[in-house]
């Protein structure tokens, strides 16, 4: 009888998701090489052909789908042994891999990563960043336990729950008048030079819908991938940002910076997308539980 390899299969599914051997490798780290001997030794294994090469890039054969159809199968009961395993012991083990934004990284999780680490010492806990559309896509392909994400999130067979909602601001450099901050319209800043996130994640394109909406394009001055590289840039005068509450909301992160709100009112939703077969372990349950209380306000 054969004996399948768990990493040959976890990579054979990612060569077909990904749709490239290059794709496959980028994701796992490896060289095209590497993941290439690995489908071949489980095609060796099985004794047939599992992908063929087209001028579009790599797609399953017939006994290739019918691979990927157990893998999704197999993967389910190596987690429920995993899991049926843990319950033995009393203390919570294993690995859960958290997938998010940046800003909800340096933001959000710290806290959270050191209580877990304090209550439960044997648990590891991956931290993955990008954007929403990566993210759901690492969920999707099994590489990803829990993403944490800007809703809306779309994708296949995907278990989503909102968390709470985060308010956006506006931080401009430092300003020590007696002025009043009246909240600031899309017709009052459009003239002004924005510094924002880069095209692509879900709270730029929040923040493009928000000019939209009152019939205006930005032109930004600086499209930055970094929370903390838009703050200096805007502490230092060359600009202003809009940007999530949360990544101004203590003295430290404030400081150098006035912050306005806006009108009308722009927030995000935050939650967490799973897939809908995904075991939940004892690990996966703690840390969701952790992140249902971020925004305790809202429940």
């Amino acid at each position: 009888m054969a004996t399948l390899n768990l990493d040959h299969l976890a990579t054979f599914r990612l060569v077909i998701s990904r749709g490239s051997f290059s794709g496959a490798a980028e994701v796992l780290g490896l060289s095209q090489p590497a993941v290439s001997l690995q489908i071949r030794q489980l095609e060796q294994t099985l004794k047939v052909r599992l992908i063929e090469r087209t001028s579009r890039g790599v797609r399953p054969t017939t006994a290739g789908l019918t691979l990927a159809e157990h893998c999704m199968k197999i993967d389910a009961v190596v987690s429920g042994a995993v899991e049926a395993v843990s319950l033995h012991s009393d203390e919570i083990t294993g690995t859960v891999t958290v997938g998010t934004g940046a800003t909800a990284c340096i933001h959000l999780l710290p806290h959270l990563l050191q209580q877990l680490r304090q209550t439960h010492p044997l648990l590891k806990v991956d931290v993955r960043t990008g954007n929403t559309s990566d993210i759901v896509r690492g969920v999707e392909e099994n590489r990803i336990d829990i993403g944490l994400v800007t809703l809306p999130a779309a994708g296949k067979c995907l278990s989503v729950s909102p968390l709470g909602t985060d308010e956006f601001v506006v931080i401009m450099e430092k300003d020590t008048s007696e002025q009043s901050a009246k909240p600031l319209s899309p017709d009052t800043l459009l003239p002004l030079p924005l510094i924002v996130f880069e095209p692509g994640s879900a709270t730029r394109d929040l923040i493009d819908g928000w000019f939209s909406d009152a019939g205006h394009t930005v032109s930004p001055v600086m499209e930055l991938g970094s929370i903390e590289a838009i703050k200096r840039m805007v502490r230092s005068g060359l600009g202003y940002s809009i940007v999530p509450r949360m990544s101004v909301a203590s003295h430290e992160e404030r400081q150098g910076l006035s912050l306005y709100s806006v009108t009308p009112s722009l927030h995000r939703t935050l939650g967490t997308v799973m897939r809908e077969d995904r075991i939940v372990s004892r690990g996966i349950s703690e840390v969701l539980n952790r992140l249902s209380k971020i925004f305790p306000e809202s429940k």
